[in-house]
């Protein structure tokens, strides 16, 4: 860019505005906000990393039916595949329509209606935990299986990993996806790898160790449920699908086109890996094997069982772990929306010096961590509950973009509408086989999951509700009235920090009471006298209780005829220390007075620190 003659703009004047119709974009509002490659690792762990278990649900399936129907999971991985198409385009239609993000909470919020739209955030959330949950314990399973002496130390390092995953994420997603994008390209390269070394080999490796299924010369009959039930399973490998649809605006400027753009690039990362692995499983008659994963036989059926079969298996177990990262960036994004439409408390919808919604982050981390702790890190203690609420998710938000095409009606809408509504069918019929054939084996859990946070949003909801109603928000209040005010200072001793809050309360009404309880005869004379000596213009009242509580005498001070009809605000001075572990040493009967005059009286409460020297 040339420089203007002279070095640059004169020392006051004004820089130019910019030409109409350009966007100014702030750089440092950009910092900590992720790219399109970025994306992948920050926001599609999840879905790039179901092909380690995808491909294994289907075949734990059709392996009931018998060796000859393993063969069938060519043609359901491309019915999978299909409906991630119909998803891929549908998402990237959600990004565009809602670019602040969202996902299937906001579809259904414009378009199928409030109730509608919080059993879409409720099941949501459910899978955002149990994405955490079982991906950190697939991970740590993995590595178990490699390291069996860690066994016993299952659970310790699952939370371990939890805890980093965390402290990642407190710094801003932008940290953990430069930071997870190393391993997500070694995993992903080397799935390609597989693939290809597969294609090219007719039989495995001599040195795979694979133990092909001897599958019969004719094909086995699979009925059409048992078909189903294996389309349901190996739907797993689609969740995560919507994470990106979900954090918009952690994308760099211009967002909508960044995030598109990652979810084409997921997309086709992801149907290519599961029709080649599909392919190389029949090509090499992989079946599940109790101690390897069907995943690990087709890397070394590909390239044996040398370097690049461990590097891949350690970077699976890697990407694994780390696929947890997905629900990082889209759950607490979603939090802030629930917390902006009064579902959640709006503690949620508050961020940080980095562009990170930490409540939102510290809540799913614990939620997991609890439900780790709860199955001691148990991957079969999870599955049953995946994918389920995330179902729910993508048919509600297929639903919706039907009914937005038909209400908008743009430029051969019925076409949008037609591929939409496909995808709602489809996972609709998935999410009821995930119901029917997971219930017993722990899927009742989600189902009475998701209808009480369905209840807790209504709850929450009805409290903010109230409380406008009762600060009549909306309304033009009447003009304010000053009152006579009473200012009542708690005093212990004639100190420092009983003039600083004597100043304070002169400073803000019209008449100051010094009061002081005290039990014992001679302190409560020594103060007197201490207090008339001292002389500082305000009134002391000393009060006898008899017994050794602080409460109680306040409460019937403040309700005393004299008293009771004012107005009047309480003063508390604390000392506030140095350091914070010193809080411990301090006492805590100011906590203990202001919570119980709020709780019982109409008085205002205010606590005054009275900081100790830094020196």
């Amino acid at each position: 860019m040339d420089r203007p003659v002279g070095g640059g703009a004169a020392a006051g004047s004004v820089p130019a505005a910019p030409a109409p119709g350009t966007t100014v974009v702030d750089k440092a509002s950009q910092q900590g906000l992720i790219t399109s490659i970025e994306g992948i690792p920050a926001l599609s762990l999840d879905a790039i990393s179901s092909v380690a278990y995808g491909p294994e649900a289907m075949l734990a399936v059709l392996a009931t039916a018998g060796a000859g129907a393993l063969a069938r999971i060519e043609p359901i991985t491309v019915a999978i595949v299909v409906l991630l198409i119909i998803l891929v385009f549908s998402y990237r239609q959600v990004i565009e329509a809602y670019p602040d993000g969202g996902g299937s909470y906001a579809v259904t919020k414009a378009n199928l209606g409030p109730r509608t739209s919080r059993l879409a955030a409720a099941s949501l959330v459910v899978d955002y935990v149990l994405t955490v949950a079982v991906s950190i314990a697939a991970g740590v399973a993995a590595l178990v299986s490699a390291f069996p002496s860690l066994g016993p130390h299952s659970l310790l390092i699952a939370l371990a990993i939890l805890v980093v995953l965390t402290a990642l994420n407190l710094r801003g997603i932008a940290t953990s996806a430069r930071t997870f994008l190393l391993p997500t390209a070694v995993f992903i390269v080397g799935i390609y790898i597989v693939i290809g070394a597969g294609l090219l080999r007719s039989h495995p490796a001599p040195n795979s160790g694979v133990h092909p299924v001897t599958l019969p010369q004719t094909a086995a009959a699979v009925g059409v449920l048992l078909l189903l039930k294996a389309f349901a399973a190996g739907c797993s490998a689609l969740t995560g699908v919507e994470a990106i649809a979900n954090d918009v605006p952690a994308f760099k400027h211009p967002s909508v086109p960044r995030a598109k753009r990652t979810e084409a690039i997921l997309g086709v990362i992801l149907a290519t890996m599961l029709l080649g692995l599909a392919v190389l499983t029949v090509r090499f008659h992989i079946g599940p094997v109790a101690d390897q994963t069907v995943l690990s036989q087709i890397t070394g059926a590909a390239v044996g069982r040398g370097p690049i079969y461990y590097v891949i298996d350690l970077s699976t177990t890697v990407i694994l772990a780390l696929a947890a990262n997905t629900s990082f960036g889209g759950l607490p994004v979603m939090a802030s929306l629930l917390a902006h439409d009064n579902l959640l408390p709006h503690v949620f919808g508050l961020r940080a010096d980095r562009p990170v919604y930490r409540y939102g982050v510290v809540m799913l981390a614990a939620l997991a961590g609890i439900l780790l702790i709860a199955v001691n890190a148990n991957t079969n203690s999870l599955i049953p509950l995946f994918a389920i609420g995330v179902f729910i998710g993508f048919t509600l938000s297929q639903t919706g973009l039907v009914r937005h095409w038909h209400r908008a009606r743009p430029k051969r809408w019925w076409l949008r509408a037609a591929l939409n509504g496909t995808g709602a069918a489809m996972t609709g019929v998935a999410t009821v086989i995930f119901l029917v054939t997971k219930f017993t084996g722990g899927a009742w859990i989600v189902v009475i999951a998701i209808p009480s946070l369905m209840l807790l949003f209504s709850r929450i909801n009805r409290y903010y509700d109230d409380v406008s109603t009762e600060l009549e928000l909306g309304s033009v209040p009447a003009t304010p009235v000053a009152h006579e005010e009473l200012v009542v200072v708690t005093v212990a001793a004639v100190s420092l920090m009983t003039r600083a809050a004597l100043g304070t309360a002169l400073s803000l009404g019209h008449e100051v009471l010094a009061v002081t309880v005290q039990f014992d005869d001679e302190r409560a004379e020594t103060l007197r006298s201490e207090w008339e000596r001292w002389n500082p213009g305000v009134r002391l009242v000393v009060l006898r209780p008899h017994t050794r509580t602080v409460a109680a005498p306040m409460l019937e001070f403040l309700g005393s005829p004299e008293i009771r009809d004012r107005q009047v605000m309480v003063l508390i001075p604390e000392v506030e220390p140095r350091k914070w572990r010193h809080r411990l040493l301090q006492n805590q009967r100011g906590i203990v007075l202001a919570n119980v005059l709020r709780r019982r009286t109409n008085v205002n409460v205010a606590r005054v620190p009275y900081r100790l020297s830094r020196d």
